[in-house]
């Protein structure tokens, strides 16, 4: 019989020591955590820094501007005021808006019927033939000429539809999609269809009330997408009244254009850093606002759709 001299601490084993674990999923010791959190730390002020500066000095009156002051000390809302009384910031808003909801409704519904129709290979003619060529969109493209003549040629210039159709369906999120149809159980599509039910009765009433996640998900990078466009309005729009914010964005904050023709005659002018700043504010507190709540769906609905087998 072998003795032991020592007796063996049993329970007082650290997280670190027990036989395989993974090394990552230890407990890290006091000094690493304290180094995450002040990195962490770091990386939350890194990024917040430029996002609290502009919505800062778009509410900077003129001495806060002049002073050269990292942060503005004094405020004002003439700036908002100015732009929204001028009438050019709130009709592109109202375009942006209209071309965002169109255009994500549209592109959900023939993403969506898409994406099905390729899981039914077996069912739908050429449906291989017809996945190979909307992955060849992926890595090969018109260009910019060849498309703007479709588009003229189509009768679609100074058209809100030019900003719409060109876009209507992207083959990553139909990719996307179609795997996460291929992961729904395929026995419960079967006993549809023994009761009689059509393709298209499945798709309405089984495929897409289970694919909930996904669909939002994909809702929301058209959403994003369609919001921040402004290539296709700067080649497509000539008419300035049906320009996007992102275009005016661009014309106006980047491109440094005068700022008189967004702002209220009869008014004051704000410093033009101010208006600027509030322009961004204005085209990007949409999205800022629509993010938290489509973020509990990415990990199901991209992981999900993204991962096969």
């Amino acid at each position: 019989m072998v003795t032991l001299d020592k007796p063996i601490a049993v329970g007082r084993r650290s997280r670190r020591s027990v036989p395989g674990r993974p090394p990552w999923m230890g407990r890290p010791s006091p000094t690493v955590q304290a180094l995450k959190v002040a990195a962490i730390a770091m990386i939350v002020v890194v990024m917040l820094y430029p996002f609290l500066y502009v919505i800062a000095f778009s509410f900077a009156d003129a001495d806060s501007v002049t002073s050269g002051a990292p942060l503005p000390t004094s405020f004002s809302t003439a700036a908002y005021e100015s732009i929204f009384a001028g009438g050019v910031v709130t009709r592109s808003l109202l375009v942006t808006a209209g071309i965002t909801v169109v255009g994500t409704v549209l592109s959900l519904i023939f993403t969506s019927m898409l994406a099905y129709g390729l899981t039914r290979t077996r069912r739908v003619p050429f449906a291989r033939a017809t996945m190979v060529y909307v992955l060849c969109t992926m890595f090969f493209g018109a260009g910019i000429i060849p498309n703007y003549l479709l588009i003229k040629q189509l009768g679609l210039l100074d058209s809100y539809w030019s900003l719409i159709l060109p876009g209507l369906i992207s083959a990553f999120n139909m990719i996307v999609m179609r795997n996460f149809f291929m992961e729904l159980p395929e026995e419960l599509l079967e006993s549809a269809r023994i009761d009689g039910a059509s393709e298209f009765r499945i798709f309405r009433t089984i495929v897409l009330p289970l694919s909930k996640a996904v669909i939002a998900v994909i809702g929301l990078f058209y959403a994003v997408g369609y919001w921040n466009s402004f290539f296709n309005a700067l080649i497509y729009i000539n008419d300035t009244a049906k320009w996007p914010i992102q275009l005016v964005l661009n014309q106006y904050v980047v491109q440094s254009n005068s700022l008189s023709a967004l702002q209220a005659p009869d008014q004051p002018a704000p410093p033009t850093q101010a208006v600027q700043m509030a322009i961004v504010v204005v085209a990007t507190l949409p999205i800022l606002v629509v993010y938290p709540f489509a973020q509990r769906f990415f990990a199901k609905g991209v992981l999900t759709g993204a991962i096969k087998g």
